[in-house]
């Protein structure tokens, strides 16, 4: 009895120190803290962000607005989206990710793509730079609010002449939309 108290206690105390020890980035990739200390009233108050369950991800925390211009939308929206000719929801996550399931409807082009892909969202190359007068609406999101990749995807795609008020982010991603209970579809 004695050795299961002690195997419990050791998994226990070593549970404690893989939290402990995985706290994660909070609102920028630059972070060297990885929490946020402040006064209140004379008491002291410290936000961690720790790697749990719910959200494995380990990036940081996105900003609502990925790039002035982009219109920030929620699942109803999204939902919309689907039925909107004029609309295209991209999944703009990793390979890996987007195989273990996407929301439906979704095209796959990765972040590190979708800039030097804007023909496959509505824009016409000319003269080495894009047109994308005639670009749908983007509807992009990735795992999570702690993903950078659409965030990064959004700002390329800006750079490069796509216009911002043609594109939607859905920062919830693909962890909101599965811990809401919608439905999640096999690529293939």
């Amino acid at each position: 009895m004695k050795n299961i108290i002690a195997l419990f206690l050791m998994a226990l105390l070593s549970l404690n120190a893989y939290a402990e020890s995985d706290n994660l980035k909070i609102f920028s990739k630059k972070d060297k803290e990885r929490e946020i200390v402040f006064d209140l009233d004379g008491e002291t108050i410290t936000i961690t962000r720790k790697r749990t369950k719910c959200s494995p991800i380990n990036g940081w925390i996105q900003e609502r607005i990925p790039a002035p211009g982009v219109t920030p939308v929620a699942e109803f929206e999204v939902i919309a989206s689907m039925k909107d000719k004029n609309s295209i929801l991209v999944d703009m996550r990793n390979e890996d990710h987007y195989l273990e399931g996407t929301i439906p409807t979704s095209v796959h082009i990765p972040f590190t793509e979708v800039s030097f892909r804007l023909d496959e969202l509505g824009c016409t190359k000319e003269n080495e730079k894009w047109n994308c007068s005639k670009a749908k609406e983007v509807y992009g999101y990735c795992n999570g609010p702690a993903c950078p990749q659409s965030s990064i995807a959004m700002k390329r795609m800006i750079k490069n002449g796509f216009p911002a008020n043609k594109l939607y982010y859905y920062r919830g991603g693909i962890m909101t939309w599965k811990n809401l209970g919608f439905t999640v579809s096999s690529p293939y």
